[in-house]
């Protein structure tokens, strides 16, 4: 299990740690085909379901503890946003948290 991080993430940092969460979730052989880039969408480019994601934000929790209310952020967001969510957009909303 991660450890709760103590120091400010630069935006590379927090992109190839959510890489490695995402690698952990669905699979290395899965993302080997992928590109994956901030750009990269949740349910489009990644075809993560509802349940691997739910995985994802667990590490982002056990990672972060209380900086960051991950779940939280996600439950303010309508549908549309869900869909569209993409990496970028979780850098920038950690990048805050640690503002």
């Amino acid at each position: 299990m991660d450890t709760v991080a103590t120091t400010k993430l630069s935006s590379e940092e927090i992109f190839d740690l959510m890489k490695k969460f995402i690698t952990e979730v669905i699979g290395e052989e899965f993302v080997e085909e992928m590109d994956i880039t901030p750009e990269s969408s949740f349910t489009k480019d990644l075809e993560m379901d509802s349940i691997e994601i739910v995985s994802f934000s667990e590490k982002i929790k056990a990672h972060f503890g209380e900086q960051i209310d991950f779940t939280g952020w996600l439950s303010s967001m309508d549908l549309d946003q869900l869909i569209n969510l993409n990496l970028g957009m979780i850098i920038s909303y950690i990048e805050e948290c640690q503002s």
